[in-house]
């Protein structure tokens, strides 16, 4: 049996044991599993690979896509830039275990951007500085947009929420949510942003994929904004890392 899995704590939030588990029954996979790793501390990840020896793969979410870098033997190129791993393929050999790190969080960013991308888009503003946002931020500059990195505290190339003038929403087309504002159970969170400065012009895409539709993405909606929601990149990152999985030549 080929054993998959999710690290990162807590994980009661996420979707990824139960989309695989559907993408198995669906797809007539019958040799594979995927199991939540709820681990408390990263430290923890060469205690599961000794204990589970039959995973060949695992997802890495919240908090841990940039911590698990240390623990791995080698990291793709986008990775590396990035500094963010959410993708580890595993190789057994002669008691060695080998860990190699991906981001398939680009192509679910960019097959859920891209259909809703506009020639006046120019600025975007990303909400958030932990692994996912690094991930945004490289796809946006990627594609051309000026990029302003917002967190609680202000730092080098990051303002603070309290920046946020009403002036600066009206020019920024696109702003993205990766922190776990709005994610269940806390699911009446958003963002400390002025929602009252949105309007149709404005696109927000929002990581957090459960529930579906945040109140982020409700108060765009009631401004009459553009949303994306979180399902769409959930489904695609799962598939890319699903080919880098079962690619032999990665």
């Amino acid at each position: 049996m080929r054993k998959y899995g999710l690290i990162g704590y807590p994980l009661g939030h996420s979707f990824s044991r139960k989309y695989f588990g559907e993408k198995f029954k669906n797809e007539r996979i019958m040799d594979c599993s995927y199991e939540n790793y709820p681990l408390t501390s990263i430290h923890l990840l060469p205690e599961l690979l000794s204990n589970e020896p039959e995973i060949c793969g695992l997802n890495v979410t919240i908090p841990y896509k940039s911590e698990v870098i240390r623990y791995l033997d080698s990291i793709d190129k986008e990775s590396s830039e990035i500094g963010s791993v959410n993708v580890i393929k595993i190789r057994r050999s002669v008691g060695k275990i080998y860990l190699s790190g991906f981001n398939s969080d680009i192509a679910g960013i960019r097959d859920s951007l891209m259909p809703y991308m506009r020639s006046d888009l120019k600025n975007a503003m990303v909400l958030g500085t932990g692994g996912s946002s690094r991930s945004v931020c490289y796809m946006l500059r990627n594609i051309g947009l000026s990029v302003t990195l917002v967190s609680r505290n202000r730092g080098e190339g990051v303002i603070s929420y309290e920046d946020i003038t009403p002036e600066f929403i009206s020019v920024t087309g696109l702003i993205v949510n990766t922190t776990p504002l709005g994610m269940y159970p806390a699911v009446d969170a958003k963002p400390d942003i002025d929602y009252s400065s949105l309007g149709k012009n404005h696109i927000l895409f929002d990581l957090v994929y459960n529930p579906e539709v945040t109140k982020f993405l409700e108060a765009g909606l009631s401004r009459g904004c553009t949303v994306i929601t979180g399902l769409k990149m959930l489904h695609s990152q799962a598939e890319r890392a699903w080919e880098i999985w079962n690619d032999d030549n990665l």
